[in-house]
């Protein structure tokens, strides 16, 4: 039976009202990025820019420090996606085939730690890294990032190697196939959408992390592009339009992500069973 067109089009004006409402805060930030420092403070605002200028992603691009914490930026999340997802990948496997005792109270023990507020666990990260002298350390700021991204990475891999017949692994093992080589060369690629997904996951998590980086981070030239962010706002004045210009570079990277491993990242979500 067809819809009536009244139907239809309450669908279309919803996801239309949807899309507006998603994408303004964008088009907000991109726009106002292009005014001048005078203009982005103006009330009432104004839509468009009266006259189109770069000075504020000249001046971020110029400003002592930003590139630096653009660099900060990209080696913590690469290295908190790549280090997540690698453990994760060796204990999903282990997870979604052996059974051992207190494997599922290990589990749901992985699981908790999600449920806990970052914010509780900053002290404590913050006395081990300082026994360990990994304070002010972008390694250190990697490892605290990993161990919170580390067990969502865990539980999706476990699930998308779940999704694998055990068939193979044991097809593998008749070929002379050690567990290494069964993992890496047999499961690997068949999750790959699953992986890609995860460390998108970790990566977008770091990436804009702020607490750990400014709780774990004090030294200027280790701090990342958000704690960068932050600088740009004072006692007595916000410098809007090069907040929106700065917002803007940052948006780069996950966006780039995005539009080159949609493919990957749809699939990897469509495909998530987790089955017990």
């Amino acid at each position: 039976m067809r819809k009536p067109a009244s139907v239809w089009i309450f669908i279309y004006g919803a996801l239309a009202v949807m899309f507006v409402y998603n994408l303004l805060p964008f088009f907000w930030m991109v726009i106002s990025s292009f005014k001048s420092e005078m203009e982005a403070t103006l009330f009432p605002a104004t839509l468009l820019p009266d006259v189109f200028t770069t000075e504020a992603y000249e001046k971020m691009w110029l400003q002592e420090g930003f590139l630096l914490y653009f660099k900060n930026s990209l080696i913590v999340s690469l290295s908190t996606a790549v280090l997540s997802s690698l453990v994760g990948i060796f204990a999903g496997y282990g997870f979604s085939r052996f059974r051992f005792r207190g494997r599922l109270t290990l589990m749901t023990l992985f699981l908790a730690t999600q449920m806990i507020p970052g914010v509780l666990l900053v002290g404590p990260y913050f006395k081990m890294l300082t026994i360990f002298n990994m304070y002010d350390t972008l390694s250190g700021l990697i490892l605290a990032q990993t161990s919170i991204t580390l067990p969502f990475s865990v539980w999706m891999i476990k699930g998308y190697m779940d999704t694998v017949p055990i068939e193979i692994d044991q097809a593998a093992e008749v070929d002379g196939a050690s567990r290494l080589q069964t993992m890496f060369l047999c499961i690997v690629p068949l999750v790959l959408p699953g992986l890609v997904a995860t460390m998108i996951f970790a990566f977008l998590l770091s990436w804009g992390d702020l607490l750990w980086a400014l709780c774990l981070i004090s030294d200027p030239n280790k701090q990342t592009m958000t704690l960068g962010v932050t600088q740009l706002v004072g006692q007595f004045r916000v410098f809007w339009s090069e907040i929106m210009a700065a917002t803007v570079i940052a948006s780069v990277i996950p966006a780039t992500l995005y539009l080159l491993l949609q493919r990957y990242l749809v699939q990897g979500f469509t495909e998530a069973a987790v089955k017990e």
